[in-house]
């Protein structure tokens, strides 16, 4: 292969689209960096760029977002305990209130969620800026687990945990869990340990369903080895270098 050749092809590969590249650098989501980009608000090279998935070379090329040139942002990990009735989105179409407003005073640059919890859900949110860490921690590939504590609406049997270990199928999706224990039992209903090492809609809820079980509260209380601990409910707090290196090293 010709020098020439060898050169295109380098530059080819580190070409990607404008709005994937916004998102990589940590300003925005990679869908504010597709509306931005459509309203005209973006340059690359002093040329405003209307088509998001337009060729861009970060380190080639001069990206202005509203005219201030496009650095990458500083990677941010943040722990936050998410309280029950929040949604987990930036905006709401129905006025529910969201995680962002928790943030909302912190001084903190654009966030994304790592991994989803529901409305109903509480417990720990990871929230970044870094998307690669954020795609290794939900990629399945690696199956990093989740660790929940489940109220339910009855005391199960042995024999029903094991069926929810072994797995069973929903609306022709296979649902399992890793490992399912007994926390505690009262009189009408217990608590459960529940490891996931994977993340389907609604996981926990369905595969309860499907053995009749219903929940009456979840809460995700660790993430591989990071754990919620005391961290008050509706509260943040920063990673530390080291935990978020052990999270993306799972």
């Amino acid at each position: 292969m010709s020098p020439s050749r060898q050169t295109t092809n380098r530059s080819n590969a580190a070409r990607y689209g404008l709005a994937r590249v916004l998102s990589k650098l940590g300003v925005c989501s990679r869908s504010q960096a597709e509306k931005a980009v459509r309203e005209g608000r973006v340059s690359v090279d002093g040329r405003v760029v209307l088509d998001p998935e337009g060729p861009t070379d970060p380190e080639r090329q001069r990206i202005c977002l509203d005219g201030e040139a496009v650095v990458a942002a500083k990677r941010v990990y943040v722990a936050l305990n998410k309280p029950r009735g929040v949604v987990v989105s930036a905006a709401d179409e129905r006025g529910r209130d969201t995680v962002y407003e928790l943030l909302a005073a912190s001084g903190l640059p654009w966030l994304g969620p790592v991994g989803r919890l529901d409305k109903a859900s509480e417990g720990l949110l990871l929230l970044s800026n870094d998307s690669v860490w954020a795609a290794h921690l939900t990629d399945p590939r690696y199956h990093v687990d989740k660790t929940y504590h489940v109220q339910i609406d009855t005391i199960p049997a042995q024999t029903v945990l094991d069926q929810m270990i072994l797995g069973v199928t929903d609306n022709g999706e296979r649902l399992a869990a890793k490992r399912i224990s007994l926390l505690r039992v009262g009189e009408k209903n217990a608590w459960l340990e529940v490891v996931l090492d994977e993340g389907r809609n609604r996981h926990i809820r369905r595969l309860l369903e499907t053995q009749g079980i219903g929940v009456l509260r979840l809460i995700r209380v660790a993430i591989g080895d990071l754990a919620l601990g005391d961290l008050a409910k509706g509260q943040w707090r920063h990673l530390s270098a080291e935990e978020a290196a052990g999270l993306h090293n799972k």
